[in-house]
């Protein structure tokens, strides 16, 4: 009974990633949509009717962000990242597991380092708002430590229980 602890935390933490997952994916989702509706909208705008709204591209931007600060959090989790494993093929079952996970724990500390320049720079830049939406610029800023708290996340759960590789014979048709 007292080993079981373990498993139960690696499914806990497994089931958490799983469900932050999800809802980053929505996320991305709908920023990518509202990004592109904005660049469509402002387009028209400039070409057919000689004006566009000042705040579309600030919008797009705003949404652009966390399109690429999310999607890098969740190419950690999902795995959709550049990676070269020439290295990790070549090491026996073990040792290629034991390389995993320090490559999980150094991407796990890469996200605590952009937590913490993040919360920095946020710290650096409130008070401002932005030019044309005048929104607080801690939205934008905020979301490199939220996307720095996800790979730190993600980077654990892969250090406890690294995912299955795929194969680069089954990424290729």
């Amino acid at each position: 009974m007292a080993g079981q602890g373990v498993p139960r935390a690696a499914a806990l933490l497994n089931g958490t990633c799983g469900a932050l997952a999800a809802v980053l994916r929505w996320s991305l989702v709908a920023a990518t949509a509202v990004m592109l509706a904005a660049i469509f909208l402002q387009v028209v705008m400039r070409y057919v009717f000689m004006r566009a709204p000042p705040w579309s591209e600030e919008l797009a931007v705003l949404m652009f962000s966390w399109a690429t600060l999310g999607g890098l959090a969740l190419g950690v989790r999902e795995g959709f990242h550049v990676a070269l494993t020439l290295l990790v093929d070549a090491l026996p079952g073990l040792a290629g597991d034991l390389w995993r996970r320090v490559i999980a724990l150094a991407t796990a500390a890469a996200g605590v380092y952009l937590v913490w320049s993040g919360l920095r720079f946020l710290d650096v830049t409130s008070g401002s708002t932005s030019a044309a939406m005048e929104y607080p610029i801690e939205i934008l800023n905020i979301m490199a430590p939220i996307s720095g708290a996800l790979i730190a996340l993600f980077g654990i759960e892969h250090a406890l229980a690294p995912p299955p590789d795929v194969p680069a014979t089954e990424l290729v048709p």
